[in-house]
């Protein structure tokens, strides 16, 4: 059994819930990443992605250099513990259509992320299991009524 701690990514960048939405799309950009943990110290308060950019600050048309990111960031957030096996990790994003965790060690402080990248990448012995859970993650969250074939 691979645990999270053997194929996390360690030493992640995370914003204040009072960074402006700005600092987190630059931050996106230069790691070339589509989240950002949310810390209050080194405690997870939440996670910015690029889609709550494009739905909650551009779609509405606010200021990305002067929104907080407390305004725009998901806070009903998935996380995983360092020791967790990546099987049942796996299955939790697949359920929660996720292709990325926030890891918090025993103190429930934030230590890493993991992503189906990194385990992709580390585990090529679980490339099935990755497969199985980038499935369930991508399967349409609900019926696609766009009317075309």
């Amino acid at each position: 059994m691979t645990a999270v701690s053997e194929v996390m990514t360690r030493g992640v960048r995370s914003l204040a819930p009072t960074d402006n939405v700005l600092l987190a799309a630059q931050a996106m950009e230069e790691l070339n990443v589509g989240a950002i943990p949310v810390c209050e110290g080194d405690r997870l308060v939440g996670m910015v992605t690029d889609r709550d950019i494009v739905l909650r600050l551009v779609a509405q048309e606010r200021n990305a250099g002067t929104t907080q990111l407390k305004d725009v960031m998901s806070t009903d957030v998935q996380w995983t513990r360092e020791g967790e096996s990546i099987d049942e990790v796996l299955q939790q994003m697949s359920r929660a259509q996720i292709r990325r965790l926030p890891v918090l060690g025993d103190d429930k402080r934030l230590v890493g992320i993991l992503s189906l990248g990194d385990v992709a990448v580390k585990e090529r012995g679980e490339a099935l299991d990755v497969a199985a859970s980038l499935s369930g993650i991508s399967a349409p969250a609900r019926p696609d009524r766009s009317g075309q074939p």
